[in-house]
């Protein structure tokens, strides 16, 4: 698939690798350090110089997390993979654009959330819904306990459902992305002060949910 002169670039191992090779390079060499290695700022200072193996780690560094937090919002895979191409496609078209007044991760999950309210506007039928990731049960648990995990996180998760959506954001960015409020601030585009707001009124209404579920200090303080 394509868009002008650029493929789309999709969310997934394989495709994506093959769609960033036919990407016009201007870089005169390639940026093949490991992904552990490099700094964000530099990959995107490589990217804005043409470097498709830039824009490759970059991608592998920040494309689940990007695609979770989209899935977190709308429940949709399909949404979420449509806006994952199109961040990571308009970071290769616009990575000069990067004033480096924030970290790359936070500008990548403004760039996420700015498209995924406007695809979300524009889709009426879309429910916004909340698909936390499941918990992770660790395999020396006993079945009693990880059964016990197991069925606190599904409670956690219905909770987390019946937040509005401008409380359930706020919990996802600070508590799965730990964000600070500052850069939640800076990716929902609302005041310190309103996060803050958000925050306690969220943490309220959370825990009055897991209270009356007998789940307890589900969020650490």
């Amino acid at each position: 698939m394509r868009t002008g002169k650029h493929p789309v670039v999709l969310c997934g191992g394989r495709m994506f690798m093959h769609a960033v090779e036919r990407l016009p390079s201007t870089a005169g060499k390639p940026y093949r350090a490991l992904v552990a290695k490099v700094p964000d700022d530099a990959l995107i200072t490589s990217i804005a110089a043409g470097d498709k193996h830039a824009m490759v780690l970059l991608f592998m560094r920040h494309n689940v997390r990007i695609h979770r937090f989209v899935m977190r919002l709308t429940g949709k895979a399909s949404i979420a993979e449509d806006i994952v191409s199109e961040v990571f496609l308009d970071i290769w078209r616009g990575a000069a654009e990067f004033s480096g007044k924030s970290n790359v991760s936070t500008w990548l999950l403004g760039i996420a959330r700015n498209k995924t309210m406007s695809t979300l506007r524009r889709r009426t039928e879309a429910i916004f819904d909340y698909d936390v990731t499941a918990d992770l049960v660790d395999d020396a648990d006993d079945p009693e306990v990880a059964a016990d995990r197991a069925s606190r996180g599904a409670i956690v998760r219905r909770c987390l459902m019946r937040l509005p959506p401008p409380l359930r954001e706020i919990i996802d960015l600070i508590y799965y992305h730990e964000k600070t409020v500052t850069e939640v601030a800076q990716i929902v585009g609302i005041p310190p002060g309103t996060v803050k707001t958000r925050m306690f009124h969220a943490r309220s209404r959370l825990q009055e949910m897991l209270a009356t579920a007998g789940v307890h200090r589900a969020l650490a303080d």
